[in-house]
């Protein structure tokens, strides 16, 4: 069925992530049988006209978190100019960009974290979900994934459904088969990619992790000035910033002002003993940077 629906040869989807999934990482990922999906995040229409630029005409789709779209409802129409074959819409009401996308042409994916979002996702009539479990990197809710594709699924009807957190690896993806997936979306994996935008130090953070190093946190949202609803704290790696703000949040609210100072500098520099690098559970099984190809083949193998 997935197949079929979104023109691939392998059940893997690049997940979205913002500004490390970009026009190079979603061309290798569609160009190994899979999807690469370019990921928008926080809105910035002349990267996005760029990373479809590098895309270079392949059939990539591009994701956003809804609420930018709600502040910067521009932006879609930027990204639909590129006709992507799918656009991926996550934490927020999609009802209000449902029909557009469809007018478009291109495929309606829509990222859920339990059944209340579920059921509201479902009013928009998407093509595809993705149920998205606690393991996975970044922004997310409270459900482990594992509990939550089957139910998902089970309200889905003849909706298919894409299982997301911490899938690294075949073990993973025929897992998430088992459960009911139609296929899988994968993001922390991808990120440690030849391809990908993020920072090598970044990627070396990740290829050095393991499960029990990440977090769920709202100390980086603090710091960087955005206001995501309690119920969607972010997983990433532990770090000295983690260590000293995680459970102090109230504080570092108060003095957030030197703190983003600093922390700039650290994201500036490269130093992600300070800095920022979401990661789903999965990175106990990311020994090495490898090409998005390479990934591709192994996860559907």
């Amino acid at each position: 069925m997935i197949a079929k629906l979104l023109g691939i040869r392998r059940p893997v989807v690049l997940a979205p992530m913002g500004f490390v999934s970009g026009g190079a990482l979603a061309r290798a990922v569609t160009e190994a049988g899979g999807l690469g999906l370019i990921g928008a995040g926080y809105g910035d229409a002349q990267w996005l006209d760029e990373q479809f630029r590098i895309a270079g005409g392949a059939r990539v789709g591009v994701g956003f978190i809804t609420w930018s779209l709600a502040r910067r409802p521009e932006l879609l129409d930027r990204a639909l100019a590129h006709k992507p074959c799918a656009v991926m819409l996550s934490f927020g009401d999609p009802l209000p960009f449902a029909e557009k996308i469809r007018a478009a042409g291109a495929k309606l994916i829509l990222q859920v974290q339990d059944l209340e979002t579920t059921r509201d996702a479902l009013r928009a009539k998407p093509d595809l979900l993705v149920a998205q479990g606690t393991e996975a990197g970044g922004h997310g809710a409270y459900r482990s994934l594992f509990a939550l594709l089957p139910a998902v699924r089970d309200l889905a009807g003849s909706t298919p459904v894409l299982a997301a957190g911490g899938i690294s690896d075949a073990r993973g993806v025929r897992a998430a088969l088992a459960f009911g997936a139609a296929g899988v979306l994968v993001g922390t994996r991808f990120l440690a990619a030849d391809e990908s935008l993020a920072a090598p130090g970044a990627k070396a953070r990740v290829v050095q992790a393991n499960g029990d190093t990440t977090l769920r946190t709202t100390v980086f949202d603090i710091v960087r000035g955005y206001d995501w609803p309690a119920k969607f704290p972010a997983r990433a790696l532990r770090n000295s910033f983690t260590e000293t703000w995680h459970g102090r949040e109230a504080e570092l609210r108060r003095e957030v002002s030197s703190e983003r100072r600093r922390y700039g500098e650290a994201v500036a520099a490269g130093d992600f003993d300070t800095a920022l690098v979401f990661a789903g559970e999965g990175v106990d099984l990311i020994d090495s940077v490898l090409p998005a190809g390479r990934i591709v083949e192994r996860l559907a193998a």
